[in-house]
C-alpha cells in the first residue's frame, strides 16, 4: 500500500536553534571538521547495520558491499556524503535531526560562555556532529530509508538551519542515508578533489569502512568519472603500535569521541593466551560537562573479531573510570552477545579487571615521572577518582596512591599532596593519618580543630570536596595506617600525646565538674555530652561529632539530595586554659552564666558553619553580655 507523502514543516526544538547558531558562529576557524563528523556518522550507521544483520540477515537487502561515498558538484555547489548503513525511519529522522533527546542538554547550554573558542570545545564534547553541516552549508538535504522498510518509506528532510525544517516521505530504492550540503558562496575550497582527500586522510584514514571519492580522469580526450577508495580502511587498534603515528592515535580518538581536542593520554594493548583481545583506551584532556549527570552514557565501543557490537559498553570499566573512551575488540565473546549477557560473563570480568589495572598503573607511572602533567589530570578527574574506593575495593590501595589532597604542610588550596608524601613526613611516633573535612578550603584551614596539631607540628590533610567525607567512610586505612578525623570523637595522639598535658587535664577536670553538670542541663536538648578537651589552644570551645555519628559534610550531602539524615547531637568541648572558660566557671550570676554558655555554644556551632536554631536569641544574648562589660 503506497505511503502518503505527508509533507510537513516542523519547528526545531529551542535547544537545536541555539546549537545551530553556535555552529555557524563558533567554529569558523576549523570548518573542515564537518566532513569528519558526517563520515563518522556514516561509519556508525554501517556498524549498526552490520550488528543488526547478525540476527536479521534480510536487512542487508542482498547488498553486502558496505561503503561510504563522497561526491562533489562544482556547478551545483554541493557535497554529498552517502552510506548504505542502517538508515532512518520518519520518526527517527524527527527524533535525531529535529530534537536533542539526550541527557545533559540543559547543562551543556548553561556551560556556554560566549567565548567562541571555548564554546567550540563544548560543542565537540556534546556530540552534535550532524549540525556541523551548517558551518559550510546554507541548506542541508537528507534522503534516507531504514533497512528493512520498503522503498516507499524513504524520507526527505531539508533545512536552511534557521527556525524550521521540511520533512516528507519519498520513494528511495536503496537503504541508507544521503546528506547533501548546499555550500555557502564563500566555501568553494571544499569543491576540490585534493582538499577533500586531504581532510579524509587527516581525520578519517583509520575508519574501517571504505570511503570512496568520485574522481575524474582524462582518457582519449574524454573525461571519465570513477570511484576511488581514498582511506586505508584498516582498524587502527589492530595495527602494531610501532606502525601507528601519534597523529593517527589522536585523530582516531576524535572519531570515536567527537571531541575537538587531543586526548590527554592513551593506552594500547594486545592480550594473547587464554583470552585474546585488544584494547585502545583514551583519557580525555578535559572533563566533559555532563560527567556527573546520572543519565550520562558511558563505556567503550565493543567489537568482536572487528565486527562492531555496541556503543557505550559500560561493563568493561568501573563507574569511577566513566570518563575513559576507547575500543575493546575481543576474539572470544560471541557475536550475538547482549548487554544482559555482558553483566554476568567471566570473560568480561577478566577484561574489566585487566583494563582497570592497566589504567591505574599508567596513572601511577605518570604521577611519579611527570608530576606536573599528573596534576592536570587530577584537576579534571580527581573528584571522580575519589569515588574509586567505594566502587572498587579490590584496587583501593592502588587508587590511594593516586589521590591528592591539600594539607597544612603548605596551607595551599591546590590538591597536590599524596598519601605517600604525607607518610614520609610523619613523625616517628605517629601512627595515624589525620584529616579534616569542611565545606570549603578556607573553613578547613581555619578550623579550631587544627589548633593542637599546628602547635605540635603534626600535618593534617584538608579535605573540602563534597565527596571527601563519603570517600573517608570507604577509605579508612592506607599502607597499614588508619585515617583519623580531627573533628570526630576523642583525639588519640597515641605516643605523640604529652603525658604531662594529659595528667594536667585529668586534674583540672575535678575543678570543672560542677560547671559541666550545669552546662549539660542548660543544653540538654542540643548536645550529647560536655567535656574538657586538650585539642584547643586558642579557641574557648568547639563541637565535635561522636565516633559513630555521620559527619557534617555527609549530612549536608544527604539533605541536598532530599534524603533523611539520622538525628544526632554534637559533643560540646571546652578549653580549660582559655580565659572565657575560666570566667564561666567563676560566674555567680545565673543569667550571665546562661547567656555566656549559650553564646559559647552558638559560636562553636558557627565555627563549624552550622545554622543556629535561633539567630535572634544569639544576638540578644551577645548584646546583654556586651552591655554588662
Amino acid at each position: 500500500m503506497p505511503v502518503a507523502a505527508q509533507k510537513e514543516t516542523l519547528g526545531f526544538q529551542a535547544e537545536i536553534k541555539q546549537i545551530l547558531h553556535l555552529m555557524i558562529h563558533s567554529l569558523y576557524s576549523n570548518k573542515e571538521i564537518f566532513l569528519r563528523e558526517l563520515i563518522s556518522n556514516a561509519s556508525d550507521a554501517i556498524d549498526k547495520l552490520r550488528f543488526s544483520a547478525l540476527s536479521d540477515a534480510a536487512l542487508m537487502e542482498n547488498n553486502n558491499d558496505l561503503k561510504i561515498r563522497l561526491d562533489y558538484d562544482k556547478n551545483a555547489r554541493t557535497i554529498t556524503i552517502t552510506d548504505n548503513g542502517i538508515g532512518m525511519s520518519r520518526d527517527e529522522v524527527i527524533a535525531h535531526l529535529g530534537t536533542i533527546a539526550k541527557s545533559g542538554t540543559k547543562e551543556f547550554l548553561q556551560a556556554l560562555t560566549g567565548d567562541q573558542s571555548k564554546d567550540a570545545h563544548l560543542i565537540g564534547q556534546f556530540g552534535v556532529g550532524f549540525y556541523s553541516s551548517f558551518i559550510v552549508a546554507d541548506k542541508v538535504t537528507v534522503l534516507t530509508r531504514r533497512a528493512g522498510l520498503t522503498s516507499e518509506h524513504g524520507v526527505k528532510w531539508e533545512s536552511a538551519g534557521e527556525g524550521d525544517y521540511i520533512i516528507e516521505n519519498i520513494e528511495k530504492p536503496d537503504r541508507g542515508t544521503q546528506v547533501i550540503l548546499h555550500l555557502r558562496s564563500t566555501e568553494d575550497e571544499f569543491l576540490d578533489e585534493w582538499r577533500i582527500r586531504h581532510i579524509v586522510t587527516k581525520y578519517s584514514d583509520h575508519i574501517m569502512i571504505p570511503i570512496e571519492l568520485k574522481t575524474q580522469t582524462e582518457k582519449e580526450g574524454k573525461t571519465e568519472d570513477k570511484m576511488e577508495v581514498i582511506n586505508k580502511a584498516t582498524a587502527l587498534w589492530t595495527l602494531p603500535k610501532n606502525d601507528i603515528k601519534e597523529e593517527d592515535y589522536k585523530e582516531f580518538y576524535k572519531h570515536i569521541s567527537h571531541d575537538f581536542q587531543d586526548p590527554f593520554l592513551w593506552v594500547h594493548n594486545k592480550v594473547e593466551g587464554k583470552q585474546e583481545y585488544t584494547t585502545l583506551l583514551y583519557i580525555p584532556s578535559h572533563a566533559p560537562f555532563d560527567l556527573y549527570h546520572p543519565d550520562k552514557q558511558r563505556g567503550l565501543k565493543l567489537y568482536v573479531k572487528r565486527v562492531f557490537i555496541m556503543d557505550d559498553a559500560e561493563q568493561f570499566l568501573p563507574f569511577y573510570l566513566r570518563f575513559v573512551k576507547g575500543v575493546i575488540d575481543s576474539a572470544d565473546l560471541p557475536l550475538n552477545i547482549s548487554r544482559e549477557i555482558l553483566q554476568n560473563n567471566l570473560l568480561v570480568e577478566n577484561i574489566k579487571s585487566s583494563c582497570t589495572k592497566r589504567l591505574l598503573n599508567t596513572l601511577e607511572t605518570l604521577s611519579i615521572e611527570d608530576k606536573s602533567k599528573y596534576q592536570q589530570f587530577w584537576k579534571n578527574f580527581g573528584q571522580v577518582l575519589k569515588e574509586g574506593p567505594a566502587h572498587d575495593p579490590i584496587n583501593k590501595e592502588q587508587i590511594g596512591k593516586l589521590l591528592r589532597f591539600s594539607s597544612t604542610h603548605t596551607d595551599n588550596e591546590e590538591q597536590n599532596v599524596s598519601l605517600d608524601e604525607y607518610i614520609s613526613r610523619m613523625k616517628p611516633e605517629q601512627e595515624k593519618i589525620y584529616y579534616i573535612t569542611a565545606e570549603n578550603f578556607a573553613n578547613a584551614k581555619t578550623s579550631p580543630h587544627l589548633e593542637l596539631f599546628r602547635k605540635k607540628n603534626i600535618e593534617v590533610l584538608l579535605l573540602s570536596d563534597r565527596i571527601d567525607e563519603w570517600l573517608t567512610t570507604h577509605f579508612d586505612e592506607y599502607q597499614g595506617k588508619k585515617l583519623q578525623s580531627v573533628a570526630q570523637g576523642n583525639i588519640d595522639l597515641g605516643k605523640l600525646e604529652d603525658e604531662q598535658d594529659k595528667k594536667q587535664l585529668e586534674e583540672v577536670e575535678k575543678n570543672y565538674e560542677s560547671m559541666i553538670k550545669q552546662i549539660k542541663e542548660l543544653l540538654k536538648d542540643q548536645i550529647k555530652d560536655v567535656r574538657l578537651t586538650s585539642r584547643l589552644t586558642s579557641s574557648p570551645a568547639c563541637v565535635v561529632n561522636d565516633d559513630d555519628d555521620m559527619g557534617k559534610q555527609m549530612q549536608r550531602l544527604f539533605k541536598a539530595t532530599g534524603q533523611n539524615v539520622p538525628a544526632s547531637k554534637p559533643i560540646f568541648e571546652l578549653n580549660p586554659t582559655h580565659g572565657l572558660i575560666q570566667k564561666l566557671r567563676e560566674e555567680q550570676d545565673d543569667d550571665r552564666f546562661k547567656n555566656l554558655t549559650w553564646v559559647l555554644f552558638d559560636q562553636a556551632m558557627l565555627a563549624e558553619h552550622n545554622q543556629l536554631s535561633n539567630a535572634g536569641e544569639f544576638v540578644t544574648r551577645l548584646n546583654k553580655l556586651l552591655m554588662g562589660m
